[in-house]
């Protein structure tokens, strides 16, 4: 299961979307391959990672800086926003 689908599976991480209007569809988390690639942090029941993850509505680009924190035996993850950046779509 990917970063994203775990995120998606929560409430907060929705509602920060629909803050925003963003689309579940128009959102990437910057580095989710190198992160799942790093067989050492799945080893691991807890995952904590600093992210960014980009959004775009119709207007702007909105960028979520954060840490994901995952529960890899459960598949949970809840994303712990500390900033956030808009600037104009291009």
């Amino acid at each position: 299961m990917s970063l994203r689908e775990l995120l998606l599976k929560g409430r907060s991480f929705n509602e920060i979307l629909k803050q925003f209007a963003i689309d579940q569809a128009d959102f990437t988390i910057r580095d989710e391959d190198t992160i799942m690639s790093n067989t050492a942090l799945f080893k691991r029941e807890f995952l904590r990672e600093r992210i960014l993850i980009q959004g775009k509505s119709k207007n702007e680009v909105v960028n979520f800086f954060g840490t994901l924190h995952c529960n890899l035996l459960d598949k949970l993850a809840v994303f712990e926003l500390d900033g956030v950046e808009r600037t104009a779509a291009a």
